[in-house]
């Protein structure tokens, strides 16, 4: 009879830490900022002792990039953008316009998260220098993501004639910027879903065919 397999209860455990930590890290990150943040405030807020938080994370800079690669991510999984299902999902779609529209939604789920954190990189940098080597260098992963998302394009039937993938990456990642869903959500307070319908019908001009 074969044995039925039991979930491993410790290691569910530790992603519940892990995922208290890492929230807790990012509430008090962006009310407080990164360098007036300690891991023994981190450490409250998540309710474990503060030696769990080095146990797990080793110090307050890896922290950071877990803050913002969960953000991105939406989840602790080690699971790549371009990997995610509503990434493949999209690129899916038969046609430019609605492969747009599947890709501006799910950018707009990514930037909520990201968009209110992404100043604090910057003043977290400034703090502490090795903040920037938590990221190796290379190309810019958001660009790469927009690439993709571009080639995926090019082979759709209403894509607008003798738009070179390049130039469609390009509109994607300046489109698609945390930069500029700020200006639009938080300096000049348009909601998530007018910036969403803005997006989506900007790009579907430049990327798709006239219908006309």
């Amino acid at each position: 009879m074969d044995k039925v397999k039991r979930p491993d209860k410790r290691a569910e455990r530790s992603r519940r830490t892990r995922e208290k930590v890492i929230a807790a890290a990012r509430e008090l990150f962006v009310a407080q900022g990164y360098g007036a943040t300690s891991l023994q405030e981190v450490a409250d807020r998540a309710g474990v002792a503060v030696q769990t938080v080095y146990f797990v994370f080793r110090n307050k800079r890896t922290l950071f990039k877990d803050v913002v690669d969960t953000s991105i991510a939406g989840d602790t999984e080690p699971v790549a953008t371009m990997d995610r299902e509503w990434f493949r999902a999209a690129c899916a779609e038969p046609t430019a316009a609605g492969q747009l529209r599947a890709h501006v939604h799910g950018t707009r789920e990514i930037l909520g998260r990201v968009a209110p954190i992404m100043p604090l990189i910057a003043a977290a940098a400034a703090t502490d220098p090795e903040i920037a080597a938590q990221w190796p260098d290379g190309p810019d992963p958001r660009y790469t993501v927009q690439y993709a998302a571009a080639e995926a394009l090019a082979g759709k039937p209403d894509t607008r004639p003798g738009l070179s993938i390049e130039m469609a990456a390009d509109l994607l990642f300046g489109l698609l910027s945390p930069q500029l869903y700020l200006i639009f959500v938080r300096d000049r307070d348009w909601s998530p879903d007018t910036w969403e319908e803005w997006a989506r019908t900007t790009l579907t001009s430049q990327l798709c065919a006239d219908p006309g």
